[in-house]
């Protein structure tokens, strides 16, 4: 058996002798140091050997928790329920809802996380006391597991919590769903050399003199019925390649564009530094909204102004909200300033660039789309950005209806992967009727992806259109979690080169 087995590869016998040499298990990472060969290149000399009985394969799974950013801040400071109970009991123990939230330092956002999570580790008692929500604690709970092992991550950023508890993976689990930590398992490789192997070696060995490629050389020559040709395993483990390719979000974009493209619509683009004008007004959202404040929308200093439309397009749009012109409607019985309407911002949607191409293309039959960014005052988390994309359509006839603009959405969705498509009543400031479309996702069950409905006549007749205007417009980003299953929107635009190799080409 041995004698058969004399002649080997030189990168075979390179192996067996650094094995030989150790005459233990040793991991493949070890092997690489030790042999100065690659990873690949073991791993494939390993299943050769393997085949032959000189050595042994080994694989342990595991699973490492990392922390991240977010982790690492509550690491330094404390959890947000942490926080709100030091803040409770700062305040003697006992206090309400509305005391809790001026005293805190926690945003809105951390506030309500806290919340949950008091009442969750029954940390504190929710009494009702005339109609306000009163909570109550009594003593400091020590530090619970979740706060401990934040603090063990904090220490040694990676832990491997393959032989935890199931207790703990639970927690882990928890911290996980928090967008705390991250888990990502590992396989680790490792080799022994064999009794067979250890003969073979022991009794000398010698290369093996093989070809790979069959040449023209070989065969003119008659010397390929001498040769021996390495054999071939397409199950070996080879070299992973990664070929230049466009980025996951870029592609899905293009994909948006194709479907929208074939079912008949332009796609239009429009400025990102916009007027409040476009943004706003030519929307009939009143000049004193929430959402024209500076903590929801980008603001310029430079340029402070912007130039409105001709002057028969901005005294429409000033009566109409001044007094409802002829659009059937009361107005917002306030005084339209020109000044406001001049201020400059970064657009907050795509519906300003749509507004704009609809006052220039008044007469029907229109289909329009756009797939671009837009830019708003938010908080960076796991589902929020301050600038992100939104697709956006319109479509104008005269005798177009709510069933076909959602007959349009659906064809749309469906295109995209997405079976199951409904519409909701909804409501939303210059469409009416209005709905919200969804889509089901065996996971989440029905999500929501965006808003749609029939344009106001406080919205059209200022510009001259006469008849229905369809319109919809949603974020991009959900659609692409869905799609490329994350569950922290930030991803989308990290730039993790690992997950960006790792992201399938879609043709």
């Amino acid at each position: 058996m041995v004698n058969k087995q004399r002649k080997l590869r030189e990168i075979e016998i390179k192996v067996l002798k650094a094995l030989n040499k150790n005459k233990t298990e040793i991991k493949i990472s070890d092997l690489e140091r030790e042999t100065g060969l690659d990873h690949i290149a073991i791993v494939r000399t390993s299943a050769w050997l393997s085949e032959k009985g000189l050595v042994k394969q080994k694989e342990i799974q595991k699973v490492h928790a990392e922390l991240l950013k977010e982790g690492y801040t509550y690491v330094e400071k404390e959890l947000p329920e942490r926080s709100l109970l030091n803040t409770i009991l700062k305040l003697g123990g006992s206090a309400t809802l509305s005391q809790i939230s001026r005293e805190t330092k926690l945003s809105d956002k951390d506030f309500k996380i806290a919340l949950g999570w008091i009442r969750t580790k029954n940390w504190a008692k929710f009494k009702k006391q005339d109609e306000e929500t009163l909570l109550q604690v009594k003593e400091i709970p020590p530090l619970g597991k979740d706060e401990e092992l934040l603090k063990v991550l904090g220490d040694k950023g990676e832990i491997d919590v393959s032989q935890l508890p199931n207790e703990t993976m639970k927690i882990l689990d928890s911290l996980q769903k928090r967008n705390l930590i991250r888990l990502h398992p590992e396989t680790v490789r490792s080799l022994i050399i064999t009794e067979e192997g250890i003969k073979l070696i022991q009794s000398g060995v010698t290369v093996s003199e093989e070809v790979s490629i069959l040449t023209s050389d070989l065969i003119k020559s008659g010397k390929w019925r001498e040769t021996v040709f390495r054999k071939y395993d397409v199950e070996t483990p080879v070299k992973v390649i990664y070929p230049g390719k466009i980025h996951p979000v870029i592609e899905l974009i293009n994909e948006i564009r194709e479907i929208f493209l074939d079912l008949g619509f332009t796609e239009i683009r429009g400025p990102f530094v916009e007027s409040a004008f476009w943004n706003f007004d030519a929307l009939f959202q009143p000049q004193d909204h929430p959402a024209r404040e500076m903590h929801d929308t980008f603001y310029l200093k430079f340029p402070t102004t912007a130039k409105l439309p001709n002057k028969k397009i901005v005294q429409n749009v000033s009566k109409t909200h001044e007094d409802g012109w002829e659009t059937g409607s009361t107005g917002w019985g306030y005084k339209w300033s020109t000044k406001v309407a001049r201020q400059t911002i970064m657009r907050t949607h795509t519906t300003a660039t749509t507004i704009r191409y609809l006052a220039d293309h008044p007469d029907p039959p229109v289909k329009v789309f756009s797939v671009d960014r837009v830019y708003r005052n938010e908080k960076l988390d796991y589902k929020h950005l301050a600038e992100f994309f939104q697709i956006e359509g319109i479509v104008v006839d005269e005798n177009v209806t709510l069933r076909d603009l959602m007959g349009t959405l659906t064809e749309f969705y469906k295109r995209l992967g997405f079976e199951k498509v409904q519409f909701w009543p909804s409501y939303f400031p210059y469409t009416e009727p209005s709905l919200q479309s969804t889509v089901y996702v065996e996971e989440f069950g029905w999500i929501e992806l965006c808003g749609m409905g029939i344009f106001r006549p406080e919205v059209t007749i200022p510009f001259g259109v006469k008849v229905p205007v369809l319109a919809w417009g949603g974020g991009f980003e959900r659609l692409a979690m869905l799609r490329l299953d994350l569950e922290d929107i930030r991803d989308l635009y990290r730039n993790d080169l690992g997950w960006i190799r790792r992201t399938p080409i879609v043709f």
